[in-house]
């Protein structure tokens, strides 16, 4: 559908106010008589070369067994750097990513930790994270936990995830 461009400066305002694309598909139905699925109205802020701002700011998340005062705040938006997760002497712990995932897994690949044990791990569709060590019953300590996850986050960052 065309629009001409008193109507696309009509929908660029609303983008700049803010507004979400199914309140941009009731509008214009309802103030421009133009109906429009909500994939087409995407498509069409997409052609527009607009952007929709996010309603909320991004949440940082604090990781347990973070060094300093318990109380200080964090600076907005930094990651701890990896010095600082694990304690002196622990968290040697090596992850590797494969180039082709394991059946039912979004992302897989092995770790190896401090002690030298090695598991497999792998991320599913859901979001979980599952550890499936060499050795039957090994746990891996707390803070070689702490440092895979760093590490596996660092990881799949460079890839995109």
């Amino acid at each position: 559908m065309n629009l001409d461009d008193a109507q696309k400066r009509t929908v660029a305002d609303w983008i700049a106010q803010g507004q979400k694309l199914s309140e941009i598909q009731r509008r214009l139905a309802a103030e421009l008589g133009l109906p429009m699925t909500y994939m087409e109205v995407r498509l069409l802020v997409d052609d527009l070369k607009l952007t929709p701002k996010d309603s909320e700011p991004a949440k940082t998340v604090e990781l347990p067994g973070k060094t300093g005062a318990p109380d200080s705040p964090s600076p907005a938006g930094k990651m701890p750097a990896q010095e600082e997760s694990p304690p002196p002497g622990e968290g040697n712990v090596s992850v590797r990513v494969d180039h082709l995932a394991r059946p039912g897994a979004v992302v897989s690949g092995s770790v190896t930790f401090s002690d030298g044990q090695s598991a497999a791990w792998y991320l599913d569709q859901m979001g979980r994270l599952a550890l499936a060590p060499k050795q039957q019953g090994y746990k891996p300590s707390p803070a070689d936990l702490q440092t895979f996850q760093v590490e596996l986050q660092n990881e799949l960052t460079k890839m995109g995830f």
